[in-house]
């Protein structure tokens, strides 16, 4: 499924990202905020998206490659997932490449997903969870118009805040 904005194509990953993915998953600025074990090799990035295409395949997640409308490599991720069971609340993640920060890249990629959740798909309800950190990500989602969540938590992560945005 892909998703075109006026500078970037949000299109799937495949077999052929990953390098691009091993690249995006394993930089530090990307983890910062992060608590996840990177990728070390080709091999860790195909397996990730080995298991990304699976849970496309269950309909458990919508995970899209950013790339800019003249190039081939990806740049960064987003992804809607974590749906609950009646498919009106998702979650949204993203991750962009620090060469790339500061552009409103992920601002008008945000822009798109959020259209198409709440479009395409009739969500009601979308989350975000973020570092308290985490600057960059807080601003971002509070110019799309999500509201901090005070007193709901991000099980398992005591330094994520909650965002979320409805219809």
């Amino acid at each position: 499924m892909r998703i075109e904005t006026d500078r970037l194509i949000l299109k799937e990953i495949d077999e052929s990202h990953v390098e691009d993915i091993l690249k995006i998953r394993s930089n530090e600025i990307v983890n910062q905020f992060v608590k996840r074990i990177p990728p070390k090799t080709n091999y860790d990035a195909l397996d990730f998206i080995l298991t990304i295409k699976k849970r496309i395949q269950n309909n458990e997640s919508l995970y899209w490659g950013i790339t800019y409308k003249n190039q081939q490599n990806l740049i960064g991720t987003i992804c809607l997932w974590n749906f609950s069971e009646d498919r009106t609340e998702a979650e949204v993640g993203y991750e962009l490449l620090p060469d790339h920060h500061r552009k409103g890249i992920m601002s008008e990629v945000l822009s798109a997903v959020l259209n198409f959740g709440f479009n395409e798909l009739n969500l009601q309800e979308i989350v975000a969870m973020t570092n308290k950190f985490n600057e960059n990500s807080k601003g971002l989602l509070v110019k799309h118009d999500f509201v901090l969540e005070e007193g709901r938590t991000d099980d398992g992560f005591p330094d994520n805040l909650v965002f979320s945005l409805k219809k």
